[in-house]
């Protein structure tokens, strides 16, 4: 802001005769203006001489986590500071705030209220009767929010309200918050966020506002699954953490300062030896072996499978996730195969797998392989069907561009394959049934 004339004078304003006086510089009318206006340079400010610029508002100390607020309402109420209790989570998810406890003329008061409030002991009507000395320094007024606060502190046994949130505490309202009811949002995102959480068990029961960044990094560290995972727990700690910050229930985002160690692994894997093979080929009364033969004839990722389109009639699969390349692909069934799709699309509604991720791992996957013996070394993950598939495709002969067309891989610098390298469905198909079955005679 700037005065001219005596006159309070915007910002915007102030520019517009910078403007002017720049474009008069050497005429007397600017000379009689400058007598009793200072020129500043352009997008810059213009004081009257001897005119000192209004007076900022005073600044107050940041009140405690889950302490309520102090809301300023403007100069020209006579109770001009809306004193407001802690914010709370409504049904959709999101922060509101509470209905004023009281209307105040001066800010300690609304302090005063607020501690009072806090400690159970505030009457309304109270603020009317409180005092407060114009000649209190700030630093006075620090010390004894402090000495309050931990005052308070000390009678939260009995206030269970005002206890500390642990970290699930902390998760259940983020992932309120995050995905409110009623909301179009990614069924992988979800699943993504709820993963990491059960990923994390040893903070479950952690105060979060007590956690420091050495024992997030510990979490991931100590973690034994593929950097994907990894990745997945610290996306979590920095959203609970920017929930947290904007709910006012901590300050710092701790988790700035924490990262993922393990290199990079998503492409790694162990296929399925024949001998494996063999044994789930031995195994096909079994649904789960179905499903996990699909996927090693067709190179879909367990969380592509969740969402596949599968046409019967044409014989493919559409579908894929992550990069452009990835998306919306298309993979013919193999015919060894053919069967078990047929069988779990007519019985599921269309679908391959009902389950999810978590569940198809932990309940299926992992028992369904223990069961027949295949171990793995190392341990065999449901994306090693991937892998399995790519190692199927070198092995029998699949041109490398339609491999990784299938499987979702991009060209990189190669422009030629990229754009005009499109193949017809036929095309794809008399690629993919170059892989043979040798434990099966009927695979036509």
């Amino acid at each position: 802001m700037a005065y001219r004339d005596g006159i309070y004078t915007s910002p915007k304003k102030c520019n517009i005769l910078a403007n002017i006086l720049y474009h008069l510089r050497s005429s007397r009318t600017r000379q009689k203006i400058c007598s009793d206006v200072i020129f500043i340079p352009k997008n810059s400010y213009i004081k009257k001489r001897g005119i000192k610029m209004a007076k900022k508002r005073k600044k107050y100390p940041k009140l405690p986590n889950n302490f309520g607020s102090i809301r300023y309402l403007g100069k020209n109420r006579r109770n001009c500071f809306a004193v407001h209790p802690p914010a709370t989570l409504g049904d959709n998810g999101k922060l509101k705030r509470p209905p004023a406890i009281c209307y105040v003329d001066d800010w300690i008061k609304g302090f005063t209220v607020l501690t009072a409030y806090k400690a159970g002991t505030y009457q309304p009507g109270m603020e009317r009767t409180l005092e407060v000395s114009p000649t209190m320094d700030i630093d006075a007024l620090v010390n004894r929010l402090i000495a309050d606060y931990n005052t308070i502190k000390s009678v939260e046994d009995k206030h269970p309200e005002i206890k500390k949130l642990t970290f699930s505490d902390v998760y259940k309202q983020f992932y309120a918050w995050k995905f409110p009811e009623g909301t179009k949002l990614s069924y992988s995102s979800k699943e993504a966020y709820r993963t990491a959480y059960t990923n994390c068990t040893v903070l479950h029961n952690r105060i979060f506002e007590d956690l420091k960044a050495p024992d997030m990094q510990k979490v991931i560290d100590d973690c034994k699954l593929k950097k994907q995972s990894q990745m997945a727990i610290l996306t979590l700690f920095k959203q609970m953490y920017k929930y947290a910050v904007y709910s006012e229930i901590v300050t710092e985002n701790k988790a700035l300062y924490v990262h993922v160690n393990a290199d990079n692994d998503t492409e790694h894997g162990t296929p399925f030896s024949d001998q494996e093979m063999q044994v789930l080929w031995n195994n096909t009364d079994d649904p789960e072996v179905q499903l996990i033969l699909i996927m090693c004839y067709s190179g879909w990722r367990i969380g592509e499978v969740l969402k596949l389109t599968t046409n019967l009639e044409e014989k493919y699969f559409q579908g894929g996730i992550k990069t452009k390349a990835g998306k919306n692909r298309i993979v013919p069934i193999h015919s060894a195969v053919y069967h078990f799709v047929e069988q779990k699309v007519l019985a599921q509604d269309g679908k391959l797998c009902v389950y999810t991720q978590q569940h198809h791992r932990k309940a299926l996957f992992y028992p369904t392989l223990e069961r027949l013996g295949i171990v793995g070394d190392p341990k065999h993950t449901p994306h090693d069907c991937r892998h399995t598939f790519s190692m199927l495709c070198e092995k029998y002969g699949v041109r490398e561009n339609d491999r990784k067309r299938m499987l979702g891989h991009s060209f990189g610098g190669d422009v030629t394959n990229a754009v005009y390298g499109h193949r017809t469905l036929e095309e794809l198909r008399t690629e993919i049934e170059k892989i043979k079955v040798p434990f099966v005679t009927n695979c036509d």
